[in-house]
């Protein structure tokens, strides 16, 4: 490649090795040719009045010069004063130059397509891909000669090279070879060119991934490339997450984001880009495509997988449109819609947004729509799911007005529908619409509409029947739709599931299943939670069955640490704590109640329980069931059969002394013990509950009271559960409680409470001094009910702050 440089191409590039085949002239380079200006091969040569030729731009600029200085016009060779600058375009010279140009530019062509191989050095291939990038980017004409030349698949084959500077002058030079050029865009993109670029994207040199990115984006502006470079497994993944890259530079991000769009032209890759996170272009053939296309984008968008925050975007932007083709389009458009409106009120947020979009009032009418235009019962189905995943998102759905005379979705006859749609179809769409009822009953403002239409309809025992079914979906449904129904309705639940065959071993099944801890065993749980606790029947029942000692396992398993780690557990173990306390308002009444606590330990476990901290409800119902308990020790501790007088006593009376029995319960005068007769002195029951009135949940401290109120209660030995209230240092509590007064009913335990611990001389003695007791107590006369100011008069009394003889109310024994 040794030649004469005998001039640049470029002013002012005058070092730039690309112009080396240029300067090796096949043939003689005549000074008739070059302007005296530019050193250069004319272009466009023009003639001056004196005969003088030169490149039309550099005279030009010449002249221009000459006038902002204030200059004569003067001939640049000649500097002889010109009379006028027109200039006359030298036309058999330009001919003749392009003749002499077109003839070396071949040859220069060949020279260069000889370097064109993996034999030849770096230098000599970059110095050959350079003259071609250059001739092309000089005329249209040069493109045609370069494909004429077969250098397309030469200059592709130089993709392959070990030189990184040779792979991206390549990619430069396919650039300026297929720039606005449909014939060699054609070439370039036969066989597996396209998939060589496509990994350049993510090759780890940033120059490499800009140069595949800017051809990418001239190849894509050709509309029969794009469905070929979206076919290539990677290219539009790689592309949309260019785009969204802090790492590239400003001019790469723009280029890939102009790809894309260029690609938008073919339907397969807006779905890609949408499978990808890119899902504008999706959304907006949704929005503004022709009906085939909106429909088929329309039933995509439902078999992508969207995280929760996008599904917020997409029912914002395309809400309305789907909701539009759900009403008025054609089976298979509405099946589109339905299958997208699915995908999309999966999260809280965006059924929210659909909700105020106006999706309710249609999704009822194709529920409940029957004969012409109906769904099929496949739609109906997912029709069901949208409506409760819409119910459920937390929305006040009772505010949407759904049909006529201002109905809503749980007015009577909506429910009724919802009922009558339960009882006559099947598990799939039951499922659903039971979900419906969950949500609407979840909801404080709307469950009482649901139960009172419940009631009306007479739908209960067909809702418990759904307890038994094999379909846990279904079964985990009606439990918790029953759970959430049972505060409101507790008695005709309980009389349902006492009154039918199987559905209370099934929850009690439930329960115990030994899975962990599922959220349907925690509605099981709840369920029984919320019967009522007083009834005999329902409890001789669960006593029958065996499901108190079922639960009983339950409770240690997780107090033991046997079973852990779900979110469930602790709504599971509040219904189970509750449901084992039901056994102790029925102490009295059931003798096996009785002893199952004995036999199972229910004292010393409940009392175990009062340390669950950090789940109050467990403390709360763990001290209200050591209440009922202790309540039942005075009926169940073995009182002393004392021996019978000797001969000289039976005569002689003023002979004979008291037996002394040793060893029996302070407060309940005889045999006593935490397992047996529940006695809370035993297992310290009265520290733990005493711990428990420094809690900051008022419930449960007015359950611990009333548990230690027990210990003071008429027919025990008052004295004595003073002094064990002592001992256990809960004087003070119980004052503080009283003090505080946090809610009614906690004040009228206290009074009671304290009332009862004043009869003692030395404590009334001391509180006596106490200027906020006696205020407290003064308060609860004046401003308490009846009773509680009649004890508080009496407690008044015992610290001498009302004289005996002056009492208010009449003497109640």
């Amino acid at each position: 490649m040794a030649g004469s440089w005998d001039g640049s191409y470029d002013p002012g590039s005058q070092s730039d090795d690309s112009h080396h085949f240029e300067r090796l002239h096949i043939e003689p380079l005549y000074d008739a040719f070059v302007c005296p200006l530019t050193k250069q091969v004319m272009r466009d040569p023009v003639t001056l009045e004196n005969g003088q030729t030169f490149e039309r731009e550099a005279i030009e600029k010449w002249f221009k010069e000459c006038r902002e200085s204030g200059r004569r016009l003067v001939c640049p060779l000649t500097q002889k004063e010109l009379k006028s600058a027109d200039l006359n375009p030298s036309i058999a010279l330009r001919n003749t130059i392009e003749e002499w140009t077109t003839r070396n530019e071949a040859a220069q062509l060949d020279m260069a397509r000889r370097s064109l191989n993996m034999n030849s050095s770096e230098d000599d291939v970059l110095l050959s891909l350079r003259f071609i990038q250059r001739i092309c980017q000089k005329n249209r004409s040069n493109k045609h000669a370069v494909r004429n030349a077969d250098l397309i698949p030469m200059i592709v084959d130089m993709l392959k090279s070990s030189s990184r500077k040779v792979r991206c002058k390549a990619l430069e030079t396919l650039l300026a070879v297929v720039e606005e050029d449909e014939d060699n865009k054609a070439i370039l993109a036969e066989g597996d060119t396209v998939r060589t670029i496509v990994k350049f994207l993510s090759h780890e040199q940033s120059k490499e991934r800009e140069e595949a990115v800017s051809l990418l984006y001239e190849l894509s502006k050709s509309e029969a490339l794009c469905e070929k470079i979206g076919s290539i497994n990677g290219a539009i993944l790689i592309l949309v997450g260019m785009t969204s890259s802090k790492s590239e530079n400003i001019s790469t991000v723009e280029k890939a984001d102009k790809t894309l769009e260029n690609l938008e032209k073919c339907e397969n890759n807006v779905r890609q880009m949408a499978e990808n996170g890119r899902l504008q272009p999706l959304l907006t053939q949704i929005l503004e495509g022709p009906p085939e296309t909106k429909h088929s984008m329309a039933a995509y968008l439902g078999d992508l997988v969207l995280n929760n925050d996008v599904k917020v975007h997409v029912a914002k932007t395309v809400g309305e449109s789907l909701i539009n083709i759900m009403k008025s389009g054609n089976m298979q458009s509405r099946e589109a819609a339905l299958k997208a409106l699915n995908q999309i009120s999966s999260f809280d947020a965006s059924s929210k947004v659909l909700i105020e979009a106006g999706i309710l009032p249609p999704l009822v009418r194709d529920l409940f729509t029957v004969g012409a235009n109906l769904l099929p019962m496949r739609l109906k189905e997912v029709s069901a799911t949208i409506l409760s995943n819409v119910v459920n998102s937390g929305y006040d759905v009772d505010s949407i007005p759904i049909g006529l005379d201002h109905q809503t979705l749980v007015s009577e006859d909506n429910v009724h529908n919802l009922l009558h749609l339960i009882s006559n179809t099947g598990p799939p769409i039951e499922c659903k619409l039971l979900q419906v009822l969950v949500g609407l009953t979840n909801s404080p403002t709307t469950v009482l509409n649901v139960v009172a239409a419940i009631k009306s309809s007479g739908a209960t025992i067909s809702l418990v029947q759904f307890i038994e079914v094999p379909q846990k979906d279904l079964r985990m449904a009606s439990i918790k739709l029953l759970q959430n129904l049972s505060p409101h309705m507790g008695q005709e639940l309980a009389d349902a599931l006492r009154g039918t065959v199987g559905q209370l071993s099934s929850l009690i099944r439930v329960i115990s299943e030994n899975t962990g801890i599922s959220e349907e065993q925690a509605a099981a749980a709840g369920l029984l939670a919320e019967l009522p606790e007083r009834d005999v029947g329902l409890t001789r029942q669960m006593l029958d069955e065996g499901a108190f000692q079922l639960i009983i396992s339950r409770v240690v398993k997780i107090k033991q640490g046997d079973i852990r780690g779900t979110r469930f557990v602790t709504p599971f173990l509040e219904g189970l704590v509750r449901v084992l306390a039901r056994v102790t308002f029925v102490l009295s009444d059931e003798p096996d109640a009785v002893a199952l606590c004995r036999e199972y330990g229910l004292a010393a476990l409940f009392v175990d329980l009062l340390q669950t901290n950090g789940i109050d409800n467990v403390q709360m119902v763990s001290a209200a069931a050591l209440e009922n308990l202790s309540l039942e020790s005075k009926n169940l501790t073995r009182l002393p059969e004392m021996p019978p007088p000797g001969f000289c006593a039976t005569i002689f009376p003023c002979f004979s002394k008291q037996a002394v029995i040793t060893g029996l319960c302070r407060v309940h005068r005889g045999t006593c013990s935490l397992k047996e007769s529940f006695c809370l002195l035993e297992g310290q029951a009265v520290h733990k509950l005493v711990a428990l009135l420094d809690h900051t949940n008022a419930k449960v401290v007015e359950a611990a009271l009333a548990a230690l109120s027990t210990l003071l209660d008429d027919g025990v030995d008052i004295e004595q559960g003073v002094s064990v209230l002592c001992e256990a240092e809960g004087i003070k509590p119980i004052l503080d409680v009283l003090l505080e007064k946090q809610t009614e009913n906690l004040r009228r335990r206290a009074v009671w409470v304290v009332e009862r611990l004043l009869r003692n001389d030395d404590i009334a003695y001391e509180v006596s001094g106490d200027q906020n007791v006696s205020t407290a107590l003064v308060d609860a006369f004046h401003h308490a009910d009846y009773r509680t100011r009649q004890i508080a008069e009496r407690a008044l009394k015992h610290v001498d702050k009302i004289p005996n003889f002056s009492g208010i109310f009449p003497n109640m024994g």
